[in-house]
């Protein structure tokens, strides 16, 4: 008797539960659409752009490898280090936060310093580099019936930033990377493997992908600065205009250059900081390409004596 109450509990249980219908959650559309959505995520999540883009110079690169050179070989005809600096424009004039005007080698970097008082005219920072290890391997296996073959190219490459005003190099980094295509056959069936030239590319291309991240993030912490072209009264004009991202209406600051005293306790100079001496306001802008390009500015507050233009720079009011 007590088995058969047992069975008609379970049962009555079972019945309850198979009774039980789970209904599905009716889908509720949302009252932003989904693109904002999107690009409102983005927006949170993608860091802020600078306005205005620094000038950079990028020098031909050195090859200091033993690999593709000979005495035959001029040092223009250095396709290593060439590659190497090229990759690097590329790269930086696709990221958009850069003007980047090339060189085509230090010594007529050095040259123009000469003939500018030590200023190179135009940019802020001067990227060198040189391809500091290049080679390339060959491995594989071998058995009975069976043979594989293993190409390896490796890179590394030392990239240096320079200010141009001070000629100190306030970064450096190394870049290393490798580039390997593999082959293999069995019982005389497949694939056959030539010297393959595209992994020096891809090599050195995989070196700068190393090192431009920081390289990057190095110079968008750097402020921006320009120099002031001529004073006309209350108006002045700046080099500096749209490809650096200049609009009429914003404000800039000029700023005077603290003066450079010698530190008694280690011996080396040390400049003091800047002050501001005048607000500006862009008024208009002028030239149609990053060499020639400027902006006319009006002073707004403060004052700018000609005779101190050595010492006057313009920059990003602080915030």
């Amino acid at each position: 008797m007590r088995r058969i109450g047992i069975a008609a509990g379970a049962a009555a249980l079972l019945l309850q539960a198979c009774a039980t219908v789970s209904e599905k959650p009716a889908p509720a559309e949302s009252p932003v659409p989904k693109a904002a959505q999107l690009s409102a995520q983005e927006a949170r999540q993608a860091p802020a752009a600078k306005r205005y883009k620094m000038k950079l110079a990028i020098a031909r690169f050195s090859n200091e490898t033993n690999y593709g050179r000979s005495l035959l070989n001029d040092a223009d005809l250095d396709r290593i280090g060439k590659q190497a600096s090229d990759m690097l424009a590329s790269r930086l004039i696709m990221s958009g936060n850069f003007v980047v005007l090339e060189r085509p080698d230090l010594q007529k970097l050095e040259r123009e310093q000469q003939l500018s008082g030590g200023k190179l005219v135009g940019a802020d920072t001067v990227i060198t580099g040189s391809v500091t290890e290049f080679g390339r391997s060959v491995g594989g296996k071998s058995g009975f019936l069976s043979s594989t073959k293993v190409q390896l190219a490796h890179a590394k490459v030392d990239v240096r930033l320079v200010d141009v005003k001070t000629g100190h190099a306030y970064f450096s980094a190394i870049g290393a990377g490798e580039a390997s295509t593999e082959s293999g056959e069995i019982a005389g069936f497949g694939s056959h493997s030539e010297y393959d030239a595209t992994l020096n590319d891809r090599a050195i291309a995989a070196a700068i992908s190393d090192v431009i991240d920081r390289l990057a993030a190095t110079l968008a912490d750097r402020p921006w600065r320009t120099d002031i072209l001529e004073v006309q009264g209350a108006q002045l004009f700046i080099t500096g205009g749209k490809h650096q991202g200049l609009r009429e209406g914003d404000t800039l600051a000029v700023m005077e250059a603290g003066s450079t005293v010698k530190s008694k306790q280690s011996g080396f100079e040390v400049t003091l900081p800047p002050k501001q001496v005048a607000t500006l306001r862009v008024v208009s802008l002028f030239g149609d390409s990053e060499t020639n390009e400027g902006a006319a500015c009006q002073v707004v507050s403060g004052r700018v004596e000609p005779a101190a233009l050595a010492k006057l720079f313009v920059t990003e009011p602080k915030s």
